[in-house]
């Protein structure tokens, strides 16, 4: 007999399962839940989208493209970024598509990290920058963000956390699973500490086009002295409601993109050929349907940001992606009792706050990319969880 604990790679053992999971495998085994989980948008691909890629593949269009992505498609994304958010990109040699937002971010890692380097970690944040970290032999630092700072990065937290070993910041905004959004201003004072370092940013913009208010988002790239050091990686899964196409890409500098494009030839060789044709159309005639998704979002976040205020349940405005999170300090219990209890009481699955790191703790997501029904619904159910618990306690 094989014994496999001898076997297996132990920073892969080491990996702890995403807390994610663990109430949507309880929740796959019951009746007439209502998940308010999972980040995805709830509108289907729009049609010109899946024309496109449906065309490709009348035409025969499988093939193999280049590594670094279609050049149409790189052209058009350098396009998009100079019209979205003024950025300027060469399509020949600072652009890769990749297999979803995801591998951007891995390879990313990957092409700057060596062995005992520092990435630093702003939280609560998505889950899976850790392990990527982990896999590269990095040390993750976790930066944990404050409710009374808007869950923003503050430039006297960063300068705190910097060392002689610290090779990259993540900058996870908007944020998942806050909302939180970094405005210029912030941004300026996080540019400010790190000008004159050799220090990388990875600016994770998925939810780029998710912002609520007047102000558009702004990449850091956009900063002064900040493009030369900036790793943008952005994608279509949020905006286009394109997850299952599985189409993402990084923009930045040259040398680094080299390394990247590099990894990625080697490990995947390209991102999916009907996706890039696909994603040529919604790049050049979807703006639109990006602002009508947008609208609907807004309209959401403010119906459960209100409600869950009235409940008691003290929530954050968020001003970007689709996900708010509220405080449950008030009910006494943990953020995973908390979810279990809705859960088994109710048949409400939400995430527990600490899934996005320990800072998380005493909060949990909830995501507003469902129909207000079905959002009324589970607004009923949390209200009456809520009454119980009182009434127990």
């Amino acid at each position: 007999m094989i014994d496999y604990d001898k076997i297996l790679s132990q920073r892969a053992v080491a990996i702890k399962p995403s807390g994610i999971r663990k109430f949507f495998d309880i929740a796959a085994e019951m009746d007439d839940v209502i998940s308010l989980g999972v980040g995805e948008p709830d509108f289907k691909t729009p049609w010109s989208i899946r024309h496109a890629g449906a065309e490709s593949l009348e035409k025969g269009r499988t093939w193999y493209t280049a590594n670094a992505g279609l050049a149409p498609l790189r052209t058009e994304i350098s396009n998009y970024l100079k019209r979205r958010f003024s950025l300027e990109y060469d399509p020949k040699d600072e652009i890769l598509v990749t297999v979803g937002g995801s591998e951007a971010i891995d390879i990313c890692i990957r092409a700057l990290i060596n062995p005992g380097d520092e990435i630093l970690l702003p939280e609560p944040c998505f889950v899976a920058y850790a392990p990527m970290g982990a896999l590269a032999d990095a040390r993750v630092v976790p930066i944990p963000t404050r409710a009374e700072d808007g869950f923003r990065l503050t430039a006297q937290q960063l300068r705190a956390a910097i060392t002689p070993r610290t090779k990259l910041l993540v900058l996870p905004f908007p944020n998942n699973p806050t909302g939180a959004v970094m405005r210029r201003e912030h941004l300026e004072e996080i540019a400010q500490v790190l000008r004159g370092t050799d220090i990388v940013v990875l600016s994770d913009e998925i939810y780029a086009e998710m912002t609520f208010g007047r102000e558009r988002h702004v990449s850091i790239a956009e900063i002064d002295g900040m493009r030369e050091r900036t790793v943008v990686v952005n994608g279509f899964s949020k905006a286009y409601a394109m997850t299952g196409w599985r189409l993402g890409y990084a923009a930045g500098p040259a040398p680094i993109l080299k390394q990247m494009t590099k990894i990625h030839q080697f490990a995947i060789m390209c991102a999916p050929t009907t996706s890039q044709y696909a994603a040529v159309e919604a790049l050049r005639h979807c703006d639109d349907e990006i602002e009508a998704m947008v609208v609907q979002y807004d309209m959401r976040r403010r119906l459960l940001v209100d409600s869950l205020n009235q409940m008691g349940l003290s929530c954050f405005s968020p001003e970007g992606a689709f996900y708010v999170f509220p405080s449950i300090q008030s009910t006494g219990l943990t953020s995973g009792q908390f979810c279990e209890q809705l859960l088994y009481s109710q048949k409400v699955a939400v995430v527990p706050g600490d899934a996005f790191g320990e800072s998380g703790e005493g909060f949990v997501r909830i995501s507003y990319s469902y129909s207000v029904d079905h959002l009324l619904e589970a607004l009923r159910r949390i209200q009456a969880f809520l009454e119980q618990h009182k009434a127990q306690n």
